[in-house]
């Protein structure tokens, strides 16, 4: 498969750090999908994983309507960027254009008309353009789908999920959809192997996104290849975006795991820091990827 970016690889902060600096995060959600419980949620035996996965002799009816979210975080000196693009604002009009026939039909992916992300951004005073940066958990299609409406920004991708996504043989069996993210915008490969890469609290591998302690990178692979999470420093807590290292909040509790991380020692890993991290700080706020009801209980805006 031939991609035609290059990234570049990320070694060092990117300017903006400030001495101190606290964010807010403004979790905002671009869309939704249906699709089975037990594609979050494993049940059963390995031997009907996959049909149970896929929703048969299961009802529509009974199908989980999943949040598929993004993040605004203000920097008080870097500005504002967003974690993950979610759901293209196509989706609302012509799924299928964006995610593909196959998924489109499977997930009904639904982009409220009006509520697309660069709305929601128009709302806060801020214009697609003007986002700097986007950091993105990994490259699966529900969170690079709206990769395209930010062609200024420079986007954070781990090297290992980059080389994931562009090198599988099959990447729409992975999850990976390269027509989302095969543009020459300038994107930036973090290595967990590189300089400036070193342990925060329960997290054995992080990255100070701005060298000032405000935001963390944290390695948690296992669902994808080379996903990560977002350690955002509020006034008094941290904020968590734990991406699909999670799915839902019982995952958090030690619930049942998902279906078919692909690689299933690194997600027990990855949901072991997270649970020890929780465990160590109850007040942190740690938000799963694909949880319905723990995405009705955030609140609109996070200092």
């Amino acid at each position: 498969m031939n991609v035609h970016a290059d990234p570049k690889p990320l070694e060092d902060p990117l300017p903006g750090g400030k001495d101190g600096a606290t964010v807010t995060v403004e979790p905002l959600l671009t869309g939704e999908l249906q699709a089975p419980p037990s594609m979050f949620e494993a049940s059963g035996g390995e031997r009907t994983r996959t049909l149970r996965m896929l929703g048969v002799g299961m009802p529509r009816s009974k199908w989980w309507w999943v949040p598929v979210p993004a993040f605004l975080v203000r920097h008080p000196e870097a500005g504002p960027f967003l974690v993950d693009t979610g759901l293209h604002a196509s989706v609302a009009a012509s799924p299928h254009e964006n995610m593909g026939r196959t998924w489109a039909r499977f997930a009904r992916p639904r982009v409220e008309p009006g509520r697309d992300l660069p709305a929601q951004l128009r709302e806060r005073g801020l214009e697609a353009s003007q986002i700097p940066l986007v950091v993105l958990t990994h490259l699966h299609q529900d969170h690079a789908s709206g990769i395209a409406s930010f062609p200024n920004s420079t986007f954070v991708v781990t090297e290992t999920e980059w080389q994931a996504a562009t090198t599988d043989p099959r990447p729409l069996f992975r999850g990976y959809r390269p027509s989302q993210f095969d543009f020459v915008f300038d994107y930036r490969s973090l290595s967990y192997d590189g300089p400036g890469v070193t342990s925060y609290s329960n997290f054995g591998r992080t990255f100070d996104l701005f060298g000032d302690g405000s935001v963390r990178l944290a390695s948690l692979p296992g669902h994808s290849a080379g996903h990560q999470g977002v350690i955002c420093k509020l006034k008094d807590r941290d904020f968590m975006i734990a991406g699909d290292a999670i799915y839902t909040w019982r995952q958090l509790e030690g619930g049942p795991p998902p279906p078919r991380p692909v690689d299933p020692h690194r997600w027990r890993r990855s949901l072991q820091e997270l649970q020890l991290f929780h465990r160590s700080y109850p007040q942190a706020v740690i938000v799963p990827g694909h949880d319905p009801a723990h995405w009705r209980s955030l609140d609109e805006r996070y200092e």
